[in-house]
């Protein structure tokens, strides 16, 4: 009976320790799988928000999606005061610890002329916080594209900031004023009335998600004041 007990004990021990490795494994293996998914997916929002367009001839696969940044995204990073900081890849940046260090990226057209930016932007909805990124023209003026590519805003309501026919309400809309001073985009909660002088900055509210809308305002503006002092030298061609 002790016999019996003991190989009953050491088979346990075995087999436990075996399903533990294996599980470890798993677990390791599904990391890297998430990690790269999260890596390309903001990569494809980056492309997106840069007015590259999946098509149907060309699905958007990793290979692909991985090939267009590849070939024509541009990365660097930059100080509080605008200036570029060099030694520091754009992968490196831990949010914890750079602070006052900001990602930038942008595409490159033909002849290597930039032919837009794109910066990230983040911050609190009604539910949970929304990532994204955020592209301007190469006047570092003019809006670009918008995506959102991670956020727990409920579907229907604050969930349609990812839609497309919000995003494209964006485009063509400017950050500065006559005067040349920030002042963000800002969305309504109703619609646009193109009449109105400040409709330059203004895009349509979605319905039924004020929260949702009124967090958006805020950081929007909130991470574009990191990057104004860089835009600024854009703007006014004293970037070097």
């Amino acid at each position: 009976m002790q016999q019996s007990n003991t190989y009953t004990l050491i088979f346990t021990a075995v087999v436990t320790i075996i399903l533990g490795f294996m599980l470890s494994m798993a677990s390791e293996s599904l990391r890297e799988r998430k990690e790269l998914n999260v890596a390309i997916d903001q990569k494809k929002n980056i492309l997106r928000s840069l007015d590259f367009v999946e098509t149907e001839e060309e699905p958007w696969t990793i290979d692909r999606i991985q090939s267009l940044f590849d070939e024509y995204i541009v990365s660097f990073v930059i100080d509080r005061s605008g200036n570029k900081v060099d030694g520091i890849n754009v992968n490196e940046l831990n949010p914890k610890i750079h602070t006052d260090l900001y990602p930038i990226y942008y595409r490159v057209g033909n002849g290597n002329v930039i032919d837009g930016y794109s910066i990230p932007i983040s911050g609190k909805g009604l539910w949970s916080t929304l990532f994204g990124y955020f592209a301007l023209e190469a006047d570092g003026a003019t809006v670009k594209g918008i995506t959102f590519y991670k956020h727990k805003e409920t579907p229907g309501l604050g969930g349609e900031v990812e839609k497309d026919w919000f995003t494209r309400n964006f485009i063509g809309k400017r950050i500065i004023d006559d005067s040349g001073n920030l002042v963000s985009i800002h969305i309504l909660k109703g619609e646009v009335d193109e009449s109105s002088p400040e409709a330059y900055r203004q895009v349509d509210g979605i319905s039924g998600a004020t929260m949702t809308t009124k967090g958006l305002n805020e950081f929007l503006l909130s991470d574009l004041q990191k990057y104004e002092p860089f835009f600024i030298r854009i703007r006014t061609g004293s970037d070097s």
